[in-house]
């Protein structure tokens, strides 16, 4: 029997750090009638991938000097596959130092300035965040932008949905969406991270209703 190699902590991280799941959304011109519906006022979507390494890569190996080594460097499939370079892997490290700066003083600052934003006008703050660790560094960034927004707006599901990465917004929306506790004119803040490459989404939606 062929023993397999330990994982890297780079790859086990996400191992255990995503869970299964999946998610959508129906887009109409105009409301749903008889019920309340979801109004998009706007989505912005900021990439920082010109200022970082690579943060979550597959295919390759990262050297020592930071550069990736692809798959197709290697002499054989064989070292490829000896060496992780099909592993998806997560540099854990960067993502400590530089999602939730990049989250809020880069891009949430930003946005707050562009829509002219006030913590007060949001009903719902929806946070994509992978673990309960970035919950309150998320919150102490905020604050120190002058744009705290109290834990009784949040609403999050990952204590028993778990991270399903890209579905998590949808998720989360889905649940609040039946849950009745949205009424109409109230504003809902989503932030979505990607930790890729550091992109990171912010989208404003309005509840409204259409007898």
């Amino acid at each position: 029997m062929t023993k397999q190699p330990l994982l890297t902590f780079e790859a086990d991280f996400l191992r255990w750090m995503l869970s299964d799941g999946a998610g959508c959304v129906f887009l109409k011109a105009k409301p749903e009638r008889g019920r309340l519906s979801l109004r998009i006022d706007w989505i912005e979507i900021i990439s920082h991938a010109h200022q970082f390494e690579t943060c979550m890569y597959a295919g390759a190996i990262r050297l020592a000097d930071g550069s990736l080594k692809s798959w197709r460097e290697f002499n054989s499939l064989t070292e490829a596959v000896d060496q992780g370079a099909f592993l998806v892997k997560q540099d854990a490290k960067l993502l400590n130092q530089e999602i939730i700066t990049t989250a809020i003083e880069r891009t949430l600052a930003k946005v707050v300035t562009k829509h002219n934003l006030t913590p007060e006008s949001v009903d719902w703050y929806l946070p994509h965040y992978s673990s309960e660790y970035f919950r309150q560094e998320l919150y102490d960034h905020m604050q120190a932008i002058n744009f705290e927004i109290p834990y009784a707006k949040w609403f999050t599901n990952l204590a028993y949905k778990g991270n399903t990465g890209a579905a998590s917004i949808y998720i989360i929306l889905e649940e609040l969406f039946k849950s009745d506790r949205l009424k109409a004119g109230d504003r809902l803040l989503c932030f979505i991270p990607e930790s890729g490459r550091f992109s990171i989404g912010y989208m404003q939606l309005t509840v409204v209703s259409s007898e």
